[in-house]
């Protein structure tokens, strides 16, 4: 096999999948990992579990460490290094070391970009003060840990209500502070439709969450380089700790000038091969964009199972073979304290922007036959199109045994089902797990009436 040149910018899933496949295929490929941090092939999904305490340590949280791979899988990881621009023309990376602070120019045969996503913040006031967190990476779930033991702080508010916003909301309120929530829009939650996040408003104010919403960011407060409060177009809210939920954007500033097509929020466009516009240049993960097998058109997630898929399809065109990655329906859950949240497909404002004549329902049922202990309140909406019932989407809230529900529905989705189909599924039953229709057959049962 020929012996060749591999450099990949970004040492977490993506990234690190596709290197191992590369390996696998090819044990004569030079692979270079540049990683800014020092950590490789962690679970970032599992940092609001560390800080919460439920995770003992961050070590529990890496999957592969740099060692195993240099030791291992003879991948030259280099730690602490950034790279910091792209010179397609003359296939090279312009790298910085972030220890002693050089620079050096790294020629390659093959790229692939994995540098992911992060925390999204406005360039406003005060953002860089101390107290202000994002949690996209390890490095800042250990840096917010650190705070948390030397400063103990007592209150937090976290900007932005979407799935780091909830995860991170239970680890605060696991860890005794006060927990106050601002966001942009009516409902928290903008990956569900507005009455069923609703029902999760409703949901974390019981836990004891305070809720600000239709509010936005300003800009932050601080002391000594400290940040003392959280300031709205509406009001100043006095805090020792803050979290960025405000979503993720892509980590591509660096590809400004390298010729490589990127969208308006800078997601890498690449095609179901994972290719970008520049030959043997690739990208996969939080940075690239990907297809969405409901609407039928190239979208940005930021999720750990598109990265590692993702990634693994990189790897395998890589080396010459032919991979290409399908899509997604958009499946995710998340979790506060009791509740679970869950959902997949398209919400209504979406099917009205592709002008889809749909249909919806929402029900309330139990998790479990209504007789049997501890059977908790879940709720389904499911999204239907009007002329042939073909499922469109579908959101799930509720306690133990509500979110991963899910997968039926994402299954569904992925295969085109009707609600019909979904009716006629040979689905488990017994008393502690479901009641003899399960709640998403009820829902299409009920939503079937209106097709």
């Amino acid at each position: 096999m020929s012996k060749l040149k591999l450099v990949i910018i970004g040492g977490d899933a993506a990234g690190m999948s596709a290197a191992s496949k590369v390996r696998r295929e090819n044990p004569g490929y030079e692979i270079v990992v540049f990683e800014k941090s020092g950590f490789t092939s962690y679970s970032a999904c599992g940092i609001p579990y560390f800080i919460s305490g439920k995770v003992g340590t961050y070590e529990e949280l890496i999957v592969r460490s740099p060692e195993e791979f240099i030791k291992k899988y003879k991948i030259d990881v280099k730690l602490f290094h950034e790279v910091i621009e792209v010179d397609t023309k003359n296939n090279r990376v312009l790298v910085r070391n972030l220890e002693d602070k050089t620079q050096f120019w790294e020629s390659y045969e093959q790229l692939l970009i994995a540098t992911g996503g992060k925390s999204f913040c406005p360039e406003v006031e005060k953002r860089e003060a101390d107290g202000i967190f994002g949690v996209q990476s390890l490095k800042g779930g250990i840096r917010l840990d650190n705070f948390i033991k030397k400063n103990k702080p007592k209150t937090s508010v976290i900007v932005g209500g979407g799935y780091i916003g909830l995860e991170m909301a239970e680890a605060l309120i696991i860890k005794g502070l006060k927990v106050t929530l601002i966001n942009l829009t009516a409902e928290i939650m903008n990956t569900l439709d507005p009455d069923m996040g609703k029902i999760i408003n409703n949901a974390m104010t019981n836990l004891g969450v305070k809720i600000y919403v239709n509010e936005a960011l300003s800009h932050f407060e601080a002391k000594d380089n400290m940040v003392t409060a959280v300031v709205t177009d509406k009001k100043t809210i006095k805090t020792d700790l803050v979290i960025l939920g405000m979503g993720t954007s892509p980590n591509t500033a660096f590809l400004k000038n390298s010729k490589i097509n990127l969208t308006e929020k800078g997601a890498i466009k690449v095609n179901r091969q994972q290719r970008t516009n520049i030959k043997n240049v690739w990208a996969a993960g939080d940075c690239a964009m990907t297809y969405n097998l409901v609407s039928k058109k190239p979208f940005y997630i930021a999720l750990g199972t598109v990265a590692n898929k993702t990634g693994l399809v990189a790897g395998t065109n890589i080396v010459g073979k032919d991979a290409r990655f399908p899509g997604v329906v958009a499946t995710a859950v998340c979790k506060i304290c009791v509740y679970e949240v869950a959902r997949t497909g398209l919400l209504e404002k979406e099917l009205g922007n592709l002008g889809i004549d749909y249909v919806q329902a929402i029900i309330k049922t139990k998790s479990r036959a209504h007789y049997y202990p501890n059977a908790k309140d879940i709720y389904v909406k499911l999204l239907a199109e009007k002329r042939t019932g073909k499922l469109l989407g579908g959101q799930i809230i509720g306690e133990e045994g509500a979110a991963k529900r899910i997968d039926v529905l994402a299954t569904a989705l992925t295969n085109k089902l009707t609600l019909q189909n979904i009716i006629d599924l040979d689905l488990s039953y017994a008393p502690p797990f479901s009641p003899v229709w399960d709640p998403v057959q009820t829902a299409a049962r009920k939503l079937i009436n209106d097709i």
